[in-house]
């Protein structure tokens, strides 16, 4: 058996023991479907009627693919929160005492999260739909944009992991994750028009993964509109492709990375 078969196989059994444990504590998995629910709430209905997209679009329809984004990126949290109350409670070290590869506990962690994420999206699909938004595009598009969101979220959760092996105790983790999260999230298009920020902000926001990923889904569902002022970033031209390059260069980093981080931080 070669290490990469090895690694997925062992990799696959800490996703099932990870995914056992939404039977044994359901409250976790319960807040992380709330979460998206309340977000599509608050945003369509307390600032739907002060914010105008533009175009012939709603702010409802405008408004998901922002939630879409901003929600899988804060599911990636998991994942950090996860390794290190693994790391606090030591059973990193019992994992270490096994005959198993290295970079299991990193492959298994990120994939059980891939299922939060994925129940997550339903969530929020089902409400979107019950305030308002509709898939305007072709089916093989949608599952395109769908695809889409899971690969930037695995992406984002294995830095997520390495900032997990990082930090002492899961408080710093949620605390940290804040810190670097909200920026992303609400200085790009995710939930007002780009045009509406000062130009500093508005480069970055043309730059920033989430704003791409956000146009990427936005257009693959639809929810645009010739009407709609479109930024000449060429990040924000060619949103599908600027995002997975981003996916791309986040897995090449982040992967080694956290697997060499899991190997320090096991010898602790």
């Amino acid at each position: 058996m070669s290490a990469l078969t090895h690694a997925l196989v062992d990799g696959s059994v800490i996703a099932k023991r990870n995914l056992i444990k939404i039977k044994r504590v359901p409250e976790v998995l319960v807040f992380v479907l709330l979460s998206p629910i309340m977000f599509v709430l608050l945003f369509a209905y307390v600032f739907g009627g002060a914010i105008d997209p533009g175009g012939d679009v709603s702010y409802r329809e405008f408004l998901i693919g922002g939630i879409f984004a901003q929600t899988v990126v804060f599911g990636a949290t998991f994942t950090g929160a996860g390794l290190a109350e693994d790391m606090q409670k030591g059973i990193i070290d019992r994992f270490r005492s096994l005959p198993m590869s290295r970079s299991a506990v990193l492959i298994g962690r990120t994939a059980s999260d891939i299922v939060y994420n994925v129940l997550s999206i339903i969530i929020m699909s089902l409400t979107g739909l019950l305030v308002g938004w509709r898939i305007r595009g072709s089916l093989l598009d949608a599952l395109g944009a769908f695809l889409l969101l899971l690969l930037f979220a695995y992406a984002f959760s294995w830095v997520m992991g390495y900032v997990g092996l990082l930090v002492p105790s899961v408080e710093v983790i949620n605390n940290a994750s804040f810190m670097v999260i909200m920026p992303l999230t609400f200085i790009s298009n995710a939930f007002v028009p780009l045009e509406t920020f000062p130009r500093p902000l508005q480069v970055f926001a043309e730059w920033n993964p989430v704003s791409t990923v956000t146009q990427a889904v936005r257009e693959l569902f639809g929810n645009t509109s010739p009407m709609m002022p479109v930024s000449d970033a060429w990040s924000m031209q060619n949103p599908v492709l600027y995002t997975l390059l981003w996916i791309a260069i986040i897995l090449a980093i982040f992967v080694p990375l956290s697997i060499r981080q899991y190997k320090r931080a096991a010898y602790r």
